[in-house]
């Protein structure tokens, strides 16, 4: 009997294991791809962050600033994403176990486990912003 029960759950068992590996690698991906797209916006705007912090902004401010600005693009994104999981969770339904389709704890969950990975993606590069050295920064170019 537990050789048939064995059997009989492995497709399933297979799609949880898949859609995890897929899922944990999604994350992955989206947290290296909102770490160099702000690593990038702070390299062209180097001359920029130079001169606010010479003509006087803390490095708080300028450490503010970047991860304001990386932090609006992620909420706006894990905003859309719930609205679209809102949207396909009838879809998804038949392929979750143990979870309502209408989870909000998982929903919550979920979103609070992207606005962190974002926020630490925003960190590195809004502290290497905030060191930069100004008259380095004008001196370029």
């Amino acid at each position: 009997m537990e050789q048939w029960i064995s059997v009989s759950a492995s497709p399933s068992r297979l799609n949880a294991i898949l859609l995890g590996t897929f899922a944990a690698v999604a994350l992955l991906i989206a947290a290296i791809g909102v770490y160099g797209v702000l690593s990038y916006s702070v390299n062209q705007r180097v001359r920029e962050i130079g001169l606010r912090m010479a003509l006087g902004a803390p490095q708080s401010h300028v450490l503010k600033l970047v991860v304001r600005q990386g932090m609006t693009v992620s909420l706006a994104g894990i905003v859309a994403g719930l609205a679209g999981a809102f949207t396909l969770k009838r879809v998804l339904a038949n392929l979750l176990f143990g979870v309502q389709a209408h989870d909000p704890l998982t929903f919550l969950g979920v979103a609070s486990l992207l606005g962190a990975i974002a926020f630490v993606a925003c960190l590195l590069p809004a502290r290497r912003a905030a060191r930069i050295d100004p008259i380095v920064a004008l001196r370029e170019e």
